[in-house]
């Protein structure tokens, strides 16, 4: 199906904002791991939301539940239950429901990943990072080579699904050695990686290092070759690049989160700073919780979660689908983008598909392999 089985479906996003340690690269919502008081605090705020919320949506299937971040993995095993549970009593779970939780290798003992299987979570995705110890270092991860490779295989022990993130495009990176990296991860047996190009984020230390010259990034070519090589690798080891930085070894394999997402569905956003789509009073609605712990908690208590509730008008949404599902190899239906004006005879569509980087299908359109590495120009094209 390249449509949601259930357009009524919706997905559940939970943001857990504490980390041991705020990566340099990262620019996410995010604070430094803090005291059992203010996190139970906050578990309880998220299910009192996830309560409410559920009362104003009505009874709707429930697609895919997923704990995101900062480092859920820090979460109490009996919290994650707790809400897995409260999301599945107020929701009719779909027959082949995901419940996903993200991981960083050094939380990832035996007993606290048992703890989360038996929470309910079955596909983990793991911030493996890199498979070398100073580029570790570089990108300020707690864990080293080895406990990232003894927490793949406790996971892959554990989880029917595993998952694996990876940083390329690091300053000094060759094709080469990121060939071989890549290669020897992919041998590992996770049957999803998300390999990420290292983005400088203003506000990150990444940003502040590039400002004062002392982080030099691949330039524009080199990090080309670089998206080229991993493309190439993945492709020889059977991995089908499904979306621009999600690959999977078997449809099953694929996030099924992600795919809602993309695909256009609603999907509930819970936790400081959570993103939401919703559809409110028929209309598509973007939802952003309060970013701060404190104002988040205080905002549920008060019925009023969200820093921010706006309706799309029906282009911007047309234009957020159109964003959305260029991303995957599915791409979206052509029929259903009628206000956006793209006609494949004339115009910017016809243009883009006469230069290759983009196609139609069965009434799809979808970007190329050939323009997936331009997306954003491509977007800017067409929607001018």
């Amino acid at each position: 199906m390249t449509e949601p089985d259930r357009p009524d479906a919706v997905a559940i996003y939970i943001h857990w904002p504490y980390c041991r340690r705020i990566c340099p690269y990262c620019d996410f919502n995010v604070v430094r791991d803090r005291g059992q008081a203010e996190q139970a605090a906050l578990v309880e705020g998220i299910v009192s939301d996830l309560n409410a919320q559920a009362a104003r949506l009505g009874p709707r299937p429930l697609a895919s539940v997923f704990f995101g971040g900062g480092t859920p993995s820090l979460m109490p095993p009996n919290a994650v239950a707790r809400i897995i549970d409260a999301a599945t009593t107020r929701f009719s779970p779909a027959d082949d429901l995901e419940v996903a939780l993200e991981a960083n290798p050094d939380d990832v003992s035996a007993e606290r990943m048992a703890g989360l299987r038996s929470a309910g979570v079955e596909r983990l995705s793991l911030g493996l990072q890199s498979l070398q110890d100073e580029a570790l270092r570089f990108l300020g991860r707690n864990h080293d080579a080895a406990t990232g490779l003894h927490a793949l295989a406790t996971a892959l022990d554990l989880f029917p699904r595993v998952s694996i993130d990876l940083i390329y495009a690091r300053p000094g990176q060759t094709v080469a050695a990121w060939e071989a990296e890549l290669a020897r991860a992919l041998a590992l047996g996770a049957g999803h990686v998300s390999p990420y190009q290292l983005t400088i984020e203003q506000r990150t230390a990444f940003g502040r290092a590039f400002e004062r010259g002392a982080l030099i990034p691949p330039d524009e070519d080199a990090a080309a070759d670089l998206y080229d090589a991993t493309q190439a690798v993945l492709t020889a080891h059977g991995f089908d690049a499904y979306e621009v930085s999600n690959h999977a070894r078997t449809p099953a394999d694929r996030s099924r989160h992600n795919l809602h997402v993309w695909r256009g569905g609603d999907y509930l956003g819970l936790g400081p700073g959570a993103h939401g789509r919703l559809t409110l009073d028929g209309r598509r609605t973007a939802t952003v919780a309060h970013r701060r712990v404190g104002d988040y908690v205080a905002g549920v208590s008060a019925r009023a979660p969200w820093a921010e509730a706006a309706a799309l008008d029906d282009r911007a949404a047309l234009e957020e689908r159109l964003l959305l599902s260029l991303r995957t190899a599915e791409g979206a239906p052509l029929a259903g983008l009628t206000g956006l004006g793209l006609d494949p005879a004339q115009g910017p569509l016809a243009e883009l598909m006469d230069m290759g980087l983009v196609h139609l299908a069965e009434g799809r359109v979808a970007a190329t392999a050939a323009g997936r590495p331009v997306l954003d120009a491509i977007l800017k094209r067409l929607l001018v």
